[in-house]
């Protein structure tokens, strides 16, 4: 099996938090598979955008960083409940991997006991980059949020009124509405 670890995130939006685990994931194994999950859900506060535009941030932000795309495998994670059983779905979704890195306590109790070695990655600033807060300045219009993500997410955001859609979600706040992707 190569040397292969896991990341698992909505990555709404991918934030400079994000990059720098992705990072220091490529810096520890050979191969990254970058999981986005609950790829099904889009059009929501909590996840405002779709499943492709979240793929389309990973890539160009790795490709500003100059990451070798051989390296990384991107693949999408129906929302999915957490669960022992969301093991065994990742493992269909996802080529072999030996390691998960994660902060989330309960991922990493899922995996750990379904065998899988687990890391916590170094942390960047949590206050900052959160997507909570990077949505949360998007919808009151504040500009900040894009110094928290890397220019080519910034620049997808503008190029598909993602703020504005955010500003809609937060305003509207439509309860368990979502769209497939």
């Amino acid at each position: 099996m190569p040397n292969r670890c896991l990341i698992i995130a909505r990555f709404q939006p991918l934030h400079l938090g994000h990059l720098y685990v992705i990072e220091y994931c490529l810096s520890k194994f050979d191969e990254v598979i970058i999981v986005v999950g609950m790829a099904s859900q889009s059009h929501t506060p909590e996840n405002p955008f779709t499943a492709g535009e979240r793929v389309e941030m990973i890539r160009r932000s790795l490709k500003w960083k100059n990451v070798d795309l051989s390296r990384v495998i991107t693949i999408t994670l129906p929302t999915l409940e957490v669960s022992r059983v969301a093991v065994h779905y990742v493992k269909l979704y996802s080529p072999p991997f030996e390691a998960v890195v994660t902060l989330n306590p309960i991922i990493k109790t899922i995996f750990i006991e379904e065998g899988y070695r687990v890391l916590e990655p170094p942390v960047l600033n949590r206050e900052l980059y959160r997507g909570s807060y990077i949505r949360k300045l998007m919808s009151e219009g504040d500009d900040k949020w894009r110094g928290l993500v890397p220019p080519p997410v910034a620049d997808l955001i503008d190029e598909i009124k993602g703020v504005e859609r955010v500003k809609m979600l937060y305003k509207e706040k439509v309860p368990g509405y979502y769209v497939t992707a």
